[in-house]
């Protein structure tokens, strides 16, 4: 069994070392790690650290096209069974990878998203304040419509670490190029259905002075994802029976 790990990432020099060495230390047992680093024409020196890094493959693109598009690049050069997302910075801690393919080893569904509110509620006063109000109410936002339109009860869709069967990435074509790749493949997903479980995961964000990139913009960008996708014709190469994901 091998997990593939892909690590998107666009100007990240000061944390990108940091996050794969972390990686790279984690004990899966008898499950193999593949590490595949995208470097999504970082402008900084995010690919000379990663050219001078080992145990790891690294593919570049020429021009910067966004972290779905970085997503997309990695998931076709995958060859492990399983498959999950890692942020190119420190928010997300890898040694929760197993807590959350663990469903998948079990054979208990097809994807797993990692939820950082299965664990504990940011707080929003006090010395352990969140500083992103904003942001958790836009999570709810985007979490109540999701529900809504879909017919689920997640508690978070915008957490970093999903994790998948490989062939059901494969069978699941995604046009988005930016943030908001993650919601149009989970309601794809949700719309072929797909048995998807959550899966606690720890978060501790950092500041827009440490390089944090997601605003209120692309918020925008993912409420009108998670929408279209609702109504749209899934391609008839992507779409897979219930019957076959649940086999």
């Amino acid at each position: 069994m091998k997990l593939s790990i892909i690590i998107p990432a666009f100007n990240e020099e000061r944390t990108i070392e940091a996050v794969i060495r972390r990686v790279q230390a984690v004990d899966l047992g008898a499950v193999a790690k593949e590490i595949l680093v995208v470097d999504d024409a970082s402008r900084d020196g995010t690919g000379a650290v990663l050219a001078r890094m080992t145990g790891i493959r690294f593919l570049r693109h020429a021009v910067n096209a966004g972290k779905g598009a970085a997503l997309i690049t990695g998931i076709g050069a995958a060859t492990g069974d399983i498959v999950i997302f890692q942020d190119a910075d420190l928010e997300y801690m890898p040694e929760d990878y197993a807590a959350v393919i663990k469903p998948l080893l079990d054979g208990e569904c097809d994807a797993v998203m990692g939820s950082r509110f299965l664990r504990e509620r940011p707080v929003f006063w006090g010395a352990r304040k969140s500083p992103y109000l904003n942001h958790y109410i836009g999570n709810l936002l985007i979490r109540w419509v999701s529900n809504t339109l879909y017919g689920r009860r997640f508690t978070d869709y915008e957490g970093c670490y999903k994790a998948f069967s490989r062939p059901l990435l494969l069978d699941t074509p995604v046009r988005s190029k930016g943030f908001e790749f993650d919601n149009e493949l989970m309601c794809k997903l949700m719309r072929k259905g797909a048995r998807i479980v959550e899966a606690p995961i720890r978060y501790s964000p950092r500041t827009y002075a440490q390089g944090k990139k997601i605003t209120w913009r692309h918020g925008v960008i993912i409420l009108w994802t998670i929408l279209k996708w609702r109504f749209l014709p899934l391609p008839a190469d992507g779409t897979a029976s219930r019957g076959k994901l649940a086999a």
